[in-house]
């Protein structure tokens, strides 16, 4: 299966951290008839950064940059895990086992698979996909 790479697009959304500020966002996806499937937020006191998984991330980055956002559409890569104590932390031995740098992990539900599914930014996903495929674990391209 070498040089096949399973990635998903996920959706960052640069947004200043006020009042309101994640209900306009929500806002303009609903009227654009974006699902989010998974989201996440990592705050500082002014700007915060929201990484997302959509059902149409080219229309919701093009609707949000259209109302003033800035985004950035980018791959990573989607990691089934089980759902049972300690998968993460074997997932994480075995990156470690690689010497493979993880930038950012969060973990979502797959509704397609029932599982736990890790999202992680790395420096070189194909790489990294080949290396957790070697080692059993399986990719995931879709969420739901």
């Amino acid at each position: 299966m070498k040089g096949v790479l399973t990635l998903i697009r996920q959706l960052s959304i640069f947004a200043e951290n006020t009042k309101g500020a994640m209900m306009r966002i929500t806002q303009v996806l609903t009227q654009s008839s974006v699902n989010m499937n998974t989201l996440i937020t990592n705050d500082s006191a002014e700007y915060g950064i929201i990484r997302m998984l959509v059902s149409d991330t080219a229309l919701a980055k093009e609707k949000l940059e259209a109302a003033g956002y800035m985004c950035r559409a980018e791959e990573v890569l989607a990691v089934e895990i089980s759902d049972d104590c300690g998968s993460l932390n074997s997932l994480l031995e075995t990156m470690e086992r690689g010497n493979i740098n993880i930038d950012y992990i969060y973990v979502t539900y797959s509704s397609l698979s029932k599982n736990p599914v890790a999202i992680m930014h790395t420096l070189d996903s194909m790489e990294v996909e080949e290396f957790l495929m070697g080692n059993g674990y399986r990719m995931v391209n879709q969420i739901s």
